[in-house]
């Protein structure tokens, strides 16, 4: 609801140097979306509800996601490593 996690990662993607930055969630708090416009060059919210408390009351399941699948689906979303090219 603060926005803080949404800040943290904008920072860190801000500072690997993309050529352009969106910021893209299905629902926020009004207050939280003006603390992160100025960290990207767009910022698409599909609802900004003034009676906004929690993320968890927009959808019918909000189960919390562990460490384990987030770390295998942004592996995943990296692609195939490379190969490695000999060494000599």
């Amino acid at each position: 609801a603060t926005g803080s996690t949404m800040i943290a990662a904008l920072q860190t993607l801000r500072a690997q140097g993309p050529q352009r930055l969106i910021c893209a969630v299905p629902v926020a708090a009004p207050d939280s979306l003006q603390r992160v416009r100025p960290l990207a060059d767009e910022v698409v919210c599909l609802h900004a509800p003034a009676d906004f408390h929690a993320v968890g009351q927009y959808y019918d399941s909000f189960d919390q996601v562990e460490d384990n699948a987030v770390i295998a689906a942004l592996r995943s979303a990296r692609g195939p490593k490379p190969p490695e090219l000999p060494h000599g």
